[in-house]
């Protein structure tokens, strides 16, 4: 993932390609990210929040 022109609204540094982990129901993923290097606020793109994300959560609570 490329760096981007999006910045932190809280804090207005530039966000950056971060491996950043989630964790749900107790289990744990990592993906990178555009993150401030500042807050560590994380933007979650729509792919990501449809795809890996959606999965995994359908994946842990079939369980």
């Amino acid at each position: 993932m490329a760096d981007s022109s999006w910045r932190c609204a809280r804090c207005d540094e530039a966000l950056t390609a971060r491996k950043t982990v989630f964790t749900y129901l107790g289990q744990s993923f990592t993906h990178e990210v555009l993150r401030c290097p500042k807050c560590g606020r994380v933007l979650i793109p729509p792919e990501l929040a449809r795809g890996k994300m959606a999965e995994v959560e359908e994946q842990l609570e079939d369980k």
